[in-house]
C-alpha cells in the first residue's frame, strides 16, 4: 500500500522519509487521545469549571490537526539553505503548519497558565503578543535563506525572555484568590514550562536555522517537545486543580444576566455612572405676583426643581440600585417690573 510520500511527494531535495511519517502518525495519535480525553473530563466537570479544560481542548485538537497534516506530508515548502550539509542538496522542508499550531497553542497555554495567579488581565495579555512574537519570528527566520534569519532568530529569543521572566519573575509574587497551593503548583508549572521551551530555541537552530539535524531527526525532537509541552503538562497542571474552589479564581461568566443585580460578591459599579446630574434643582425658577402701589415691585415666589441621577451599584451592595432620587423642592426670588397702579 503506497503511504503519504507516493500520494504527497516531497517538494524538497531535503525532506521526510517513512520512518519520519511513521513516527508522526505514531505523535497524531496520543494527540487524538488526548483530545478525546480532555472533552470527556470537560463534560464531567459542573458548568462554570470547565474554563482550563475548555483551553487545553484547543491546544490539543491545533496539535491534532497539525500533526494529521505533517504526517500526510502535507504544510511544508521548499527553502533554499544557507548551510550545506547533504551533500548537493539546494532546499529544504519547512513545516509552516507547525508554525500555525504553534501561533494558536503557544498563547493559549500561556494564558492558562497564568490565569491561575493574581495578574492582571493585561499583563496576561501582554505575555501572550510577546508569544506571537516568538513564533512569527521562528517561521519568518525559517523561510529566510540568508543569514538574517538569525536576526529574527536573535528577537524571538528575547521575547521568549519576557515570557520567562514573566512566568518566573512577576507571576509568583501575585496574589493567588485560589491559594497557596495553587502558587506552589504554579511555581512547578511554570517552570517546567520554562524548561521545555528552553529547547524549542536550540533544536531550530541545528534543523530549520542551520541545517544541521535532517528533516526527519526534527520531527523526532519537535515531537517529543510537543508531548511534553502538550498532553503531558495539560493533564498534569489541570489534574493539580482538580480540587481548587472556582469561586477563588474569580472568573465570571461575562453574561449581563450572570452579573446585573448580583449580590454579595457582584460586580461592582456595574451600572451608573454616579454622575448625579441634577436636573431643575439649580433653576428654581420663581414667580412672583407684582403688587402694590409703585411701578416696580419686588415680589417673591416658590419654584420646584427635581434632580434624577443614577446610584453607583457596588460589590456586595442590594441586588438592584434604586432609580432616582428626587431633590427637595426649591425656593427662588424674582423681580417684576409693570405698569404703576391705578
Amino acid at each position: 500500500m503506497a503511504g503519504p510520500l507516493s500520494h504527497n511527494p516531497p517538494n524538497a531535495d531535503r525532506h521526510i522519509t517513512d520512518g519520519a511519517i511513521a513516527w508522526l502518525w505514531v505523535v497524531f495519535a496520543f494527540f487524538l487521545v488526548a483530545t478525546f480525553g480532555m472533552i470527556a473530563w470537560q463534560f464531567m466537570r459542573p458548568r462554570g469549571t470547565r474554563f482550563f479544560h475548555n483551553i487545553a481542548v484547543v491546544i490539543l485538537a491545533t496539535s491534532t490537526i497539525a500533526y494529521f497534516a505533517m504526517a500526510s506530508d502535507l504544510g511544508a515548502t521548499p527553502i533554499f539553505v544557507e548551510f550545506q550539509h547533504a551533500g548537493f542538496a539546494q532546499t529544504r522542508q519547512i513545516w509552516y503548519v507547525r508554525y500555525i499550531q504553534y501561533f494558536i497553542n503557544f498563547p493559549l497555554l500561556l494564558i492558562m497558565l497564568q490565569f491561575a495567579t493574581g495578574l492582571a488581565l493585561s499583563d496576561i495579555l501582554t505575555t501572550a503578543f510577546f508569544a506571537w512574537i516568538v513564533v512569527v519570528c521562528g517561521l519568518v527566520g525559517a523561510l529566510v535563506a540568508s543569514l538574517y534569519k538569525w536576526g529574527f532568530f536573535v528577537m524571538g529569543v528575547f521575547a521568549l525572555m519576557y515570557i520567562w521572566s514573566s512566568l518566573n519573575g512577576h507571576g509568583p509574587r501575585t496574589a493567588f484568590g485560589a491559594g497557596d497551593g495553587v502558587r506552589s503548583g504554579y511555581r512547578r508549572g511554570s517552570g517546567y514550562v520554562t524548561l521545555i521551551t528552553l529547547m524549542y530555541p536550540l533544536v531550530w537552530g541545528l534543523s530549520e536555522g542551520g541545517n544541521v539535524l535532517s528533516p526527519s531527526g526534527e520531527m523526532v525532537w519537535y515531537g517529543i517537545l510537543d508531548l511534553l509541552l502538550g498532553p503531558l503538562f495539560l493533564y498534569y497542571f489541570i489534574f493539580g486543580l482538580r480540587a481548587v474552589d472556582y469561586e477563588g479564581f474569580g472568573f465570571r461568566s461575562g453574561k449581563y444576566t450572570d452579573t446585573y443585580g448580583a449580590g454579595a460578591g457582584g460586580f461592582g459599579g456595574h451600572h451608573g455612572a454616579g454622575t448625579g446630574a441634577a436636573t431643575g434643582a439649580a433653576a428654581g425658577a420663581a414667580t412672583g405676583a407684582a403688587t402694590g402701589p409703585s411701578s416696580t415691585t419686588a415680589g417673591t415666589g416658590t419654584g420646584t426643581g427635581t434632580a434624577t441621577h443614577d446610584v453607583e451599584k457596588t460589590a456586595g451592595g442590594p441586588g438592584t440600585a434604586p432609580a432616582a432620587a428626587a431633590d427637595p423642592a426649591t425656593t427662588g426670588t424674582g423681580t417684576t417690573t409693570g405698569p404703576s397702579a391705578v
